[in-house]
């Protein structure tokens, strides 16, 4: 997933921005892997619900530590954000990765992802209805440009069958990715990265506990081997990939790197979380996308490019930092999406 913070870009020595772009890097394809780990597992036999949960249990015991850490002589400021913290938590971390992995149950890693991805065109929308932030050009034309990338990456003019299931859950955890932005955007909590995204996490992990005991959210399970293109593993190994690395691994990597890097840098660099994503499902999950599908995805992620930079514009003429979508899960600072 991607994260939002509200720090300026800086200006940093070239070896300094080296090793900011390979954590950066690293941040991406740790968060890409997820939904081809997701979706070995419930190829074999595990619901969404469950392999989401269990990811986010793996992911809050090891942040929990490091949470509690950054937390040492700041519970006032989780007391005084205990609202936005727990609607963090069920909307920007359950909701989207619970919705994310239903999506990948029933169609492709990467459109999922791709769609998930427009969510920094929906955060534009809601600030222009919501708070009548009129978008830029910029922003206008980019989002017009990714809906054209939308409707050729869905195959939609071939009359190819579409999934409605997969694309309102894709959709879902759109939402949910777009209120992660706009909770992490704020810059008057106080709270350290790191801990939103524990927090959130542990949230999450419990919220969707308290719905597999009251028999709302299935859980079903297996000890069967998990079979990829290319390797059948024991079902713990991605399992313990889910969580560790792209889940709280990622989310270290995405705070570390947007600090060296800053955030508007930061966030471009988030994009190789899309590509990452494509390339893991091409080679573990068989999963190519066709000529149309590819220039559809292209655009999306070219559109995404554009409205980011009609934020920036924004934020300029403003005189104030910009929105920016960033390669940390609970992206900024912190997301879950992938």
């Amino acid at each position: 997933m991607m994260y939002v913070a509200n720090d300026q870009a800086r200006l940093v020595p070239h070896r300094g921005a080296s090793a900011g772009l390979l954590v950066a890097l690293g941040a991406a394809v740790s968060f890409g892997m997820s939904g081809v780990f997701a979706r070995g597992l419930i190829d074999s036999g595990w619901s969404p619900g469950a392999a989401v949960t269990v990811r986010m249990w793996v992911a809050a015991l090891v942040l929990l530590v490091p949470t509690l850490l950054a937390l040492r002589g700041k519970w006032r400021i989780v007391r005084r954000n205990a609202g936005m913290i727990l609607v963090y938590g069920v909307l920007a971390v359950t909701l989207a990765q619970l919705c994310y992995f239903q999506a990948v149950a029933v169609m492709d890693v990467g459109i999922a992802l791709l769609i998930e991805y427009t969510a920094p065109i929906a955060v534009v929308l809601w600030l222009w209805v919501r708070r009548g932030e009129k978008p830029t050009k910029h922003s206008l034309a980019g989002a017009a440009v990714a809906f054209v990338g939308l409707v050729l990456m869905l195959d939609i003019l071939t009359g190819a069958q579409v999934n409605l299931g997969g694309i309102l859950f894709a959709l879902g955890a759109m939402i949910g990715a777009a209120t992660y932005f706009v909770l992490s955007g704020r810059a008057d909590t106080g709270l350290p990265p790191i801990a939103l995204a524990g927090l959130g996490l542990l949230i999450g992990a419990l919220g969707l506990t308290v719905a597999v005991l009251t028999g709302v959210l299935p859980f079903e399970w297996t000890t069967a081997d998990i079979e990829y293109s290319i390797v059948t593993v024991p079902w713990f190994v991605p399992v313990l990939a889910m969580g560790v690395i792209a889940t709280a691994l990622a989310y270290i990597l995405g705070v570390i790197s947007t600090r060296m890097l800053g955030s508007r840098l930061s966030s471009f660099v988030a994009l190789a979380e899309v590509v990452a994503a494509m390339v893991l499902s091409a080679v573990m999950l068989g999963q190519i996308p066709g000529p149309v599908q590819a220039i559809g995805g292209a655009l999306v992620l070219a559109g995404v490019v554009v409205v980011k930079l009609g934020e920036a514009d924004a934020g300029a003429d403003a005189g104030a930092p910009a929105l920016v979508v960033e390669a940390v899960p609970v992206r900024k600072g912190p997301a879950i999406v992938g």
